[in-house]
């Protein structure tokens, strides 16, 4: 298969947090089937490179990556994903997350992990729907994009 569909990829949420010594292979994960609509934000600041040479054309490279996750959740205190997420925010912890394209046990699958930061945990009341919550989490320590499979 030549693509993958948005509702076969994965969030997990680590038992550990990662480390130097302790790698996204090295951690029991756990999916979080409470996830609705999942953004893998992905993008790299820029220096301006340009010179003479250039021939009159600006000339930029990549810098230092920035990522951030942004889903949404029904309101369910007793699902222990949606407790570990609302209590980092509340406790202002690192989680362990990863956002992957499918299961984190595949070979092949890929996606962002990292410990995070709760950044975003906000509550929505629609009059005719679930009660929800936005959360956006953002990096904070060992940060990789995590491919399974794939040659150290």
């Amino acid at each position: 298969m030549g693509f993958r569909r948005g509702m076969d990829a994965k969030l997990f949420i680590g038992q550990s947090l990662l480390s130097d010594a302790v790698a996204p292979g090295d951690v029991t994960w756990d999916e979080q089937a409470n996830v609705r609509d999942l953004t893998v934000n992905a993008e790299s600041a820029e220096a301006d490179v340009t010179t003479r040479a250039n021939k009159g054309w600006r000339a930029t490279i990549g810098t230092l990556k920035d990522g951030s996750l942004e889903f949404e959740m029904v309101w369910d205190p007793g699902d222990p994903g949606f407790t570990a997420i609302k209590n980092a925010w509340l406790n202002n912890e690192e989680i362990a997350m990863a956002a992957m394209d499918a299961d984190i046990a595949d070979n092949g699958s890929q996606g962002l992990v990292s410990n995070f930061t709760v950044t975003n945990f906000s509550r929505s009341e629609p009059l005719e729907e679930a009660i929800t919550v936005s959360v956006t989490i953002k990096p904070s320590s060992f940060t990789d994009w995590y491919e399974v499979g794939a040659a150290p």
